[in-house]
């Protein structure tokens, strides 16, 4: 696991955008798995920058996101898709039959979190996945005590993801009260992975995730167990990092061998 820690949340989106952008030129068809919430915005906005200058195309590409609310329309200003649209498709060269979102609406759950999985084994698997972290530490909408086994499903969420989630909506009742979400398993079943983190109130549960014990309660913890992982955090969300010296001695002995993302 890398750990590349920057000095606030442009850099780091930016060094995160770079990752990406090199994945992009190494390969034009590359799978790309996507996150919703706050943190990615940033990589995704540094995104439509390099497309917007021709630096990187995604004509071949194809996405897959993680989760979505269930029983939200597509079209509701809150849902995964709409997300997506406003802050990534809407700007890039991709043809947007080729993003795939999992369905809130489907009437048959447990047959569309079967095909989701078969859809992504058809494309050889996701090349790169972005994640992000919640609150207690879940990818996906993997709450704590999800099996780190588990494939796409659809899930209860958590009164404290409903919480940090009430943001977005007009009151907390409104918050969806269940999801589909790809798997821990899924997502560990990914080439490479990429978490992006930053503020303050993320500091103790990336602290968690990446050095503390490989644990169901913590999900995101599971990516400990992957053999490409990239973490971009800003100062703040890496502030009680036990080895966060480490960290950056390992990014200085790794610039002076020319050795890049």
């Amino acid at each position: 696991m890398r750990v590349i820690i920057k000095d606030n949340y442009e850099e780091m989106s930016k060094a995160a955008a770079q990752l990406v952008k090199n994945r992009i030129l190494n390969k034009n068809n590359l799978i790309l798995g996507l996150a919703t919430g706050s943190s990615p915005i940033g990589l995704y906005k540094e995104l439509i920058k390099m497309c917007e200058k021709k630096e990187i195309s995604f004509k071949k590409m194809k996405t897959f996101n993680l989760d979505e609310y269930y029983e939200l329309n597509p079209d509701h200003p809150q849902s995964y898709r709409y997300f997506m649209n406003i802050n990534l498709f809407d700007y890039i060269d991709i043809n947007k039959k080729e993003t795939y979102v999992p369905d809130g609406l489907a009437k048959d759950v447990d047959k569309f979190c079967s095909d989701y999985e078969k859809k992504i084994k058809s494309e050889d698997g996701i090349d790169l996945q972005v994640i992000g972290i919640g609150g207690d530490g879940h990818i996906g909408f993997n709450e704590p005590g999800t099996s780190l086994a588990s494939r796409t499903h659809l899930v209860i969420l958590d009164e404290q993801t409903i919480k940090d989630n009430a943001r977005f909506f007009n009151s907390i009742d409104e918050v969806p009260k269940s999801a589909i979400t790809m798997g821990v398993g899924t997502v560990l079943d990914t080439k490479e992975i990429l978490l992006v983190a930053n503020g303050i109130k993320k500091a103790k549960i990336v602290a968690q995730a990446l050095e503390g014990p490989i644990t169901s309660m913590v999900t995101c913890s599971a990516i400990q167990l992957h053999p490409k992982v990239t973490v971009f955090l800003d100062k703040e969300a890496a502030s009680e990092l036990k080895r966060l010296s480490y960290y950056n001695f390992v990014e200085k002995q790794l610039a002076n061998m020319n050795i890049s993302l």
